[in-house]
């Protein structure tokens, strides 16, 4: 073999290296910034008004319309918009595959579906009132996708579906 082939042949070899390299670059980046999204999404919802705004609309009963919702949590409004505006983010983001359904199924399909089903009347009422259908869109949109995941096969909680997980060695 000659020089000049043997040249290519390595040039070659270091193309493929180089290639490859970057694509498990590109493949850590994405598990990277996966993993970081999802400590930010644990850490900016660990926060007490966020609690108790999630609280308040757990103990609401459901069904009530705008003025029953606003009676019910007084000067609170703004913990209603607080959840709502939560889960409307979260959707955009999903939607727009910046954070994973599955993730945001995992940490919240629970309070995104309750809070879907209690305010559901009042953030309908408020469309129709408000001459604006986009008001909670998102939060809709969110919802949806977790009651279309659950229809097919009903949510199994963590401890019963991982039961037998293991820490690795």
């Amino acid at each position: 073999m000659d020089l000049l082939t043997v040249s290519r042949v390595v040039s070659a070899v270091a193309l493929v290296i180089g290639i490859l390299f970057g694509m498990l670059q590109l493949r850590q980046y994405d598990q990277r910034r996966r993993r970081e999204n999802a400590l930010e999404l644990v850490h900016s919802f660990q926060t007490a008004p966020f609690a108790k705004a999630l609280e308040m609309i757990f103990r609401m009963p459901e069904g009530l319309n705008r003025r029953e919702v606003e009676a019910w949590v007084g000067d609170d409004r703004t913990s209603v918009l607080l959840i709502i505006s939560t889960w409307e983010s979260l959707g955009i983001l999903v939607h727009r595959r910046e954070l994973d359904l599955d993730l945001v199924d995992d940490f919240f399909s629970g309070p995104i579906v309750v809070t879907w089903r209690k305010l559901r009347t009042y953030i309908e009422e408020v469309r129709r009132d408000e001459s604006r259908d986009t008001f909670a869109e998102w939060a809709q949109w969110l919802a949806e996708r977790m009651l279309d995941r659950e229809s097919d096969t009903p949510p199994v909680p963590a401890h019963i579906a991982h039961r037998s997980w293991e820490p690795k060695p």
